[in-house]
């Protein structure tokens, strides 16, 4: 009786584990809808550009000054921003209103913060020209800051092309970037968001898109490329 019991076990494991009865509960219970290979090859009619191409673009022209904003563009610096709404306002955004937190955000926590292999190859490659090289961020001004020492050591800026970091802060109906991009004549300007894309536009110089990572803190995601803009390839790490 044992070795008929034991048969019986080991055929239905046989069963359980042909091709068939696999089908079979797969067809029972989907996990999903599925995909056809139309819909995998689908790509969206973007303007994407490499920092080669970027570079091949400018060939023949003599060293300019570019300028970068710094959070999702050359920094991935969520970690700091994480913090400072745990520790100022967990439940909303107020945070970014609070003195307190751009205190700390601007003179240490980037410590916290990763630098984007994009904005490595960007500097980099504008280094090699001899670019000079600015930042303008809509943080916040604060009386001291660290971030432009973080950012000078991070991706390996001499002192001739870096320039201090720009607070031109984020107030609301107006974008004080224009005025700096305007003031340091700059004529590339990279960023995440829609807002650096327009003011380099408003400015008549060339704005090109970033990728912001999808785990940003800063929620919800730009359309990238909606503006007709170039688009970094592999520019969200």
């Amino acid at each position: 009786m044992r070795k008929i019991a034991v048969a019986l076990s080991a055929l239905a494991l046989v069963i359980s584990l042909s091709p068939s009865a696999q089908a079979k509960v797969s067809t029972d219970t989907p996990l999903n809808a599925g995909v056809t290979v139309a819909q995998l090859a689908h790509q969206a009619p973007i303007h994407w550009v490499s920092v080669t191409q970027i570079e091949n673009s400018l060939q023949g022209i003599p060293p300019i000054a570019v300028g970068f904003d710094i959070d999702d563009t050359v920094l991935f610096s969520s970690p700091g921003f994480y913090r400072g709404q745990k520790e100022f306002s967990p439940q909303d955004q107020n945070y970014l209103k609070d003195p307190a937190f751009w205190e700390k955000m601007n003179n240490g926590w980037d410590s916290f913060s990763m630098p984007k292999q994009v904005g490595k190859d960007l500097i980099a490659m504008h280094l090699k020209r001899g670019d000079s090289i600015y930042f303008i961020t809509g943080r916040s001004p604060t009386k001291t800051e660290t971030v432009t020492n973080t950012l000078q050591a991070d991706f390996s800026i001499p002192a001739a092309n870096m320039n201090s970091v720009i607070f031109a802060g984020d107030q609301p109906g107006q974008n004080t970037k224009i005025n700096w991009i305007k003031e340091k004549q700059i004529k590339v300007y990279y960023g995440d968001s829609d807002g650096d894309i327009t003011a380099a536009r408003d400015v008549g110089i060339r704005g090109i898109r970033v990728l912001r990572a999808s785990n940003s803190s800063y929620q919800p995601l730009p359309k990238a490329g909606a503006l007709g803009e170039e688009v970094i390839v592999n520019s969200e790490y």
